[in-house]
């Protein structure tokens, strides 16, 4: 063999003489030879092997790929026809050969004939041995093409050995593996790649990417060009595909040029690997990149030392620092002074204990100005538990703060005057008998009730009369000395509240308020118009020694002034008590009342201000006493407090209110969430919760159908217990609704503690709507704040059209009044129930 050309040679030697020599060999049938051939001379010119065609033995072609092959394609053209013509049997057979075979070559051989065509035939190894007079080895796993090799133990058949070592290792990875020859021809395959692209080894080796994948040949081949072109690894695409076993998956290839140890191109290597999860961690980076940079809440980054590594957008634009004057710096770039030493001790101490840190804290915006923020800051542990970094993450709250303040002034203040109202005069009034008994002083507090106002505001109107209201509150600030304070607690009531030495000085005080009322008052479009005033007088310790009895006497006072004719003033006398004998029969009446069941309930209708349906109702209590006659809730309540029985009564009217509910859903009926006043004895009886769960377990009603309101100073004296009951009420289903609220004490970062669902505007405000500008302005932030809070909001005591219009221009979408019906019986509350929908 060795020297000898192309050609077609009836001389050349028998075929055992060239298949002792055989790499691979086949027998293969008329018909298959056409296409088969070309392979074998291809791989043999790639791999500078010899190639033999023999026929009965007859060796009618060979060629030696060291002296190249130019005329072997004219040849095979020429001996195709002869063959495909002559229709032979099975009798042709053909062989690659080479003196030295090493395991590279032997591998990609193997993976040559195990990709052939279906159809050819071969024989045995025991027979192929016999007829070739050599030893036969089968390739395990390939049926139809043998290998022959020389003696096992000698190198060739190590070689052997390693190829298939190196087959079943590379077929052991999940990357799809492949090489392609310098024709572009597959010659080699793991079984990965074949599973994925759904192909057998006979389907892809020796074919070539234009006869495989028609649609994206032209890609794969300009790849495999790129790659040889650059001499390096190079990954070409990633892309999704479908994988036949995993659906859509993401694929990332990478190709190499394959080298000969003499530096000769032999083709190119290719993996494909799926990138799936580093996809997904790519991405999840990106989207937290994203999240990181895009946030409202500015971001900052420190290492252990607190150095700053990393800040997002909203720090910037907070703060006003760029990203370039931050890195490498702390964050005392932002103090702002206001807190000291113990704050930031306090501050490191629950960082360092609990990794987190959480609060309102004070900062500085590089053009000097100080903000409020809301602040969360927390440690981030290494698997080692020491600290990595420290992740910040603030809100700019000053417009919170400003909002805040406003709500404040509005709740703590009267709207018209500015002046304390009678939340903050009651606060006032404790800090100051608080110091009057710590120092052994003495308190005047005078009412002032403005004489027969009520004509002013008929005759002149609401915008007149508090004209009139404005400039006698600056009458009297302006005339009584600067420590004395001045309050507005009513439409026409004020109070004054100073520290006095003797009983005299409160001549000088009533001086003072004589003289606001010398003058007259301007209305302006209607003229002037003059004032007197009833004043009513009780002093600090003599008439009672708490701000609610000090009021009280001094009411009680006020009223005496009024029977004495008005334009006066009277001090509180110790024969005032006397009324408090009509008190004492109403107590009796009540007590008695409560243990024969003397009560009942009316319910007055609550409806949505957009479609006028009735969406809920309130239970409201009724006495009638035989004696007494038809008595005001506004009149037995307070005594009923003042008597310790409201726990007893208010369970009452919750089991009454409860059973009537579930009879009207056993009817088909749907009156909505039904609310039951709660006052602030029975919140702090200590088994309220568990009485509440009681009666909606005795009458069966579902804790959605019920709503509880409460006021806003039944909070105050234990706020921590109240908003744990709260919260436990509402575990039941239940909703809460917080009753008159602007005439209490909440704050709005209080309100936001609070396990609320509705806030009801008191009626006090509804009442001089739409005329009262004061109060449009308290009812819009009230509907204004509840929105921000996800509160619903309703209003009671809507009386008129102009009223309702108003509310829902506002925003308030629920209201309850007369304008809409007064409260009625159980019965006649049926009838204008819908009916239940399914």
């Amino acid at each position: 063999m060795k020297g000898k050309g192309l050609s077609v040679n009836p001389e050349a030697p028998a075929s055992g003489a060239l298949v002792s020599e055989a790499l691979v060999s086949v027998k293969v049938a008329s018909e298959k030879l056409a296409p088969v051939l070309p392979l074998f001379e291809a791989f043999a010119t790639g791999h500078r092997l010899g190639a033999a065609l023999y026929f009965n033995e007859q060796c009618v072609w060979h060629l030696d790929a060291r002296e190249g092959a130019a005329e072997s394609a004219e040849l095979q053209r020429e001996v195709a026809q002869t063959l495909i013509q002559t229709k032979q049997s099975p009798n042709w057979c053909l062989a690659l050969f080479a003196e030295h075979i090493d395991a590279g070559t032997y591998a990609q051989a193997t993976l040559l004939v195990s990709g052939l065509p279906e159809g050819i035939q071969a024989q045995t190894s025991d027979a192929m041995a016999a007829d070739a007079k050599i030893p036969g080895v089968k390739i395990p796993g390939v049926t139809t093409p043998y290998v022959t090799t020389p003696d096992a133990t000698t190198p060739d058949a190590i070689d052997a050995h390693r190829a298939e070592l190196l087959q079943s290792f590379l077929d052991a990875f999940t990357d799809h593996l492949w090489i392609k020859d310098v024709a572009g021809r597959y010659r080699f395959a793991n079984q990965a790649t074949l599973d994925s692209w759904g192909l057998s080894a006979g389907q892809l080796i020796g074919h070539t990417d234009e006869e495989l994948f028609a649609d994206n040949a032209q890609a794969f081949v300009k790849a495999d060009a790129k790659a040889i072109e650059l001499g390096a690894p190079l990954v070409v695409a990633e892309c999704i595909d479908r994988d036949l076993n995993k659906g859509l998956i993401w694929l990332e290839t990478l190709k190499a040029p394959m080298y000969a140890k003499d530096g000769q191109l032999l083709g190119v290597i290719g993996n494909t690997r799926d990138i799936a999860r580093y996809k997904a961690a790519e991405e999840q980076l990106m989207l937290t990149s994203k999240v990181f940079e895009n946030a409202i809440e500015g971001v900052m980054i420190t290492d252990p030392d607190g150095i700053i590594t990393d800040i997002n957008g909203a720090f910037e634009k907070i703060t006003g620092y760029q990203r370039s004057e931050v890195l490498g710096n702390t964050p005392k770039l932002l103090n702002s002074g206001r807190h000291g030493r113990e704050f930031f001790t306090n501050f490191w101490t629950e960082l360092e204990q609990r990794g987190h840190w959480s609060g309102e804290i004070w900062n500085r915006r590089k053009n000097g100005t100080l903000y409020a923020e809301q602040l969360s800051i927390s440690a981030v542990f290494g698997d080692d538990g020491a600290i990595r970094c420290y992740v910040a993450v603030f809100s700019d709250i000053s417009q919170l703060k400003q909002t805040e303040a406003e709500v404040l002034q509005l709740a703590w203040h009267d709207p018209l005057t500015r002046l304390p109202n009678r939340s903050k005069l009651s606060t006032i009034m404790q800090q100051q008998i608080k110091a009057a008994h710590h120092h052994h002083g003495r308190l005047a507090l005078l009412l002032i009730d403005v004489d027969l106002f009520k004509h002013i505001n008929d005759s002149l109107g609401h915008l007149s009369g508090d004209k009139v209201l404005l400039g006698l509150s600056e009458r009297l600030v302006s005339l009584l000395d600067p420590d004395v304070t001045v309050a507005r607690i009513g439409g026409d009531e004020f109070v004054v509240l100073a520290e006095i030495e003797h009983r005299r000085d409160v001549t000088n005080l009533l001086a003072g308020i004589q003289r606001a009322f010398d003058t007259s008052f301007d209305t302006e479009s209607r003229g002037s118009v003059n004032l007197s005033a009833s004043i009513g007088i009780a002093l600090y310790p003599d008439d009672g020694d708490d701000a609610d009895t000090l009021l009280k006497n001094a009411d009680a006072a006020m009223y005496r002034a009024k029977q004495q004719g008005r334009n006066c003033h009277a001090f509180y006398t110790e024969q005032m008590t006397q009324s408090s004998i009509q008190q004492l029969q109403l107590q009796t009446a009540l007590r008695n009342a409560v243990r024969q069941g003397g009560f009942y309930l009316q319910y007055q209708p609550k409806v949505d201000l957009s479609s006028g349906q009735v969406i809920g109702l309130e239970a409201l209590c009724r006495w009638s006493d035989p004696s007494l006659g038809p008595i005001s809730p506004a009149d037995f309540i307070p005594v009923a407090e003042s008597i310790g029985m409201m726990p007893e009564l208010g369970l009452w009217v919750l089991h009454e209110a409860c059973r009537q509910t579930k009879r009207w859903l056993d009817k088909g009926l749907a009156p909505g969430r039904v609310a039951v006043n709660v006052s602030g004895s029975q919140l702090a009886v200590g088994n309220f919760v568990e009485d509440v769960a009681a009666v909606l377990k005795r009458t069966g009603l579902p804790g959605s159908a019920l709503e509880l309101e409460i006021t806003e100073s039944m909070l105050l004296y234990s706020p921590e217990r109240a908003v744990e009951t709260l919260n436990k009420l509402r575990q039941m289903g239940i909703t809460l609704a917080l009753d008159d609220f602007g005439t209490g004490y909440s704050s709005l970062s209080y309100l936001r503690r609070l396990p609320i669902d509705t806030l009801k505007i008191d009626q006090s405000f509804v009442r001089e709507l739409p005329g009262a500008k004061d109060n449009c302005a308290i009812t819009l932030a009230i509907i204004a704040m509840g929105e921000a809070l996800g509160l619903k909001v309703i209003a009671e005591g809507v009386e008129t059209q102009a009223q309702a219009a108003l509310l829902r221009e506002l925003g308030c979408t629920e209201a309850q009044g007369y304008l809409f019906s007064k409260p009625l019986l159980a019965s006649e509350v049926a009838l204008l129930l819908p009916a239940a929908t399914a």
